[in-house]
């Protein structure tokens, strides 16, 4: 089986999964289902092309088995965050304001998007799994131990978080415990660094250097559309995370800045 034929068969996968999905959602009445498959997604078409291809290398399935980590990881933690609160705030609002073109936009803008950048995200374990090369090498130990750093980050970090929003003596202040206190937002820094340490894993495989494009990707993303910026948007006019802005690391772990003597907040 050729690339084509796996990226073929991923394809297929995601539009399946994603159209799946949508009909879940309009049952439910409740695109935030979208949030909670996307490591289940991931998995999947993971699984897909190892099975249809039938590669099963040391490398593919230490990639599988670290991709499912991930995967199972996040899917649970943003269930447990989503369940007793309905609806994701973005998705609220683009119900409102999509009106009469909600269900078509929703397919197409939430649903089979998120599939294409999917499709992209998840190349190079694709291109891994179109092959079998026989034994592993220092790049593999390279890329799994970044990945691992990866998601030391991302897991430490959303922890963290989810443990600081659950008090309700902390309504009102801003994270900067912890990872946050290096990196406004450590798990976005573990999420990038996780797939870069997959590429690096499969650098050794025919055509390895063109799963460059997923990692690039997932990175322009959460830097500048999707992660940093929309999370940022809500908390800009916000004081307390103004400073906070001003001493911290926007993504790359970083020891705190000292504030000024008249950048404190009294």
């Amino acid at each position: 089986m050729t690339i084509f034929d796996t990226y073929l068969a991923a394809s297929i996968t995601i539009f399946v999964y994603m159209t799946a999905l949508f009909v879940i959602a309009i049952i439910r009445k409740d695109n935030s289902v979208a949030d909670v498959a996307w490591g289940i997604g991931f998995l999947t078409v993971t699984c897909v092309t190892l099975l249809v291809h039938g590669a099963f290398g040391a490398r593919n399935f230490i990639v599988a088995g670290i991709v499912t980590v991930w995967g199972l990881r996040l899917a649970i933690r943003i269930y447990l965050r989503n369940r007793e609160h309905g609806e994701d705030w973005r998705y609220r609002k683009w119900r409102e304001e999509w009106g009469r073109f909600f269900m078509l936009r929703s397919y197409l803008q939430v649903f089979l998007l998120q599939g294409g950048v999917l499709l992209i995200n998840i190349s190079p374990v694709m291109i891994i799994n179109s092959s079998v090369v026989p034994g592993l090498t220092w790049t593999d130990a390279m890329g799994i131990a970044l990945w691992c750093m990866g998601f030391f980050f991302e897991s430490v970090g959303d922890y963290q978080l989810d443990r600081f929003v659950r008090d309700p003596g902390n309504r009102g202040k801003i994270m900067n415990h912890g990872l946050w206190r290096y990196s406004r937002h450590p798990n976005y820094f573990g999420e990038v660094t996780m797939w870069w340490g997959i590429f690096i894993i499969g650098v050794s495989v025919p055509n390895g250097i063109f799963g460059m494009l997923g990692p690039i990707v997932i990175t322009t993303m959460i830097l500048f559309v999707s992660g940093i910026p929309m999370t940022e948007r809500p908390m800009k006019e916000n004081p307390l995370f103004q400073q906070y802005c001003r001493e911290t690391s926007a993504f790359f772990p970083w020891f705190p800045k000292k504030a000024r003597k008249d950048d404190r907040l009294v």
